[in-house]
């Protein structure tokens, strides 16, 4: 079941191609997220890690956990496009076993924490049932700044 897609995800989160990391969402509330992130073959990083044994960076899997979690904390700001959502902690990260093309990644964030402006979560990444990533993130709302002078 899906409670949102991936163009729903793009009109709450400002990443776009190559960097949106998080297809779908399949379970939402105020506590707890869940989403999708489809790996396939030709995504860009797998260019240079590794040509010959194609790996999902580390820091890419707790990226999309990131993104996630964003998907949760900017769901319930009436004002979310005047926000942005910032990672400023990764915590307690471990990397269990290679994500490779094919894989599916499901992502289970729960609020741990949420005071104010600053949302405190934790959560894993399994592949067919099998955990292979879990972290816990800190990120921090702020307003979107002015435009940039050209």
């Amino acid at each position: 079941m899906t409670i949102l897609d991936v163009n729903q995800i793009r009109q709450i989160l400002p990443h776009r191609y190559p960097f949106l990391l998080v297809d779908r969402i399949v379970e939402m509330d105020e506590a707890h997220i869940v989403g999708i992130k489809n790996v396939t073959a030709n995504e860009p990083f797998f260019q240079g890690h590794f040509p010959d044994f194609p790996v999902m960076p580390g820091v890419l899997i707790v990226e999309a956990m990131a993104q996630t979690a964003g998907v949760q904390v900017l769901s319930s700001i009436p004002d979310r496009a005047q926000k942005l959502v910032f990672l400023v902690a990764v915590d307690a990260a471990r990397f269990r076993r290679p994500v490779v093309p094919g894989d599916q990644l499901r992502i289970e964030m729960k609020v741990i924490k949420r005071k104010g402006t600053v949302a405190k979560m934790a959560g894993h990444v399994t592949v067919d049932g099998v955990v292979v990533a879990e972290a816990e993130v800190m990120c921090k709302l702020e307003d979107k700044a002015g435009e940039n002078p050209a």
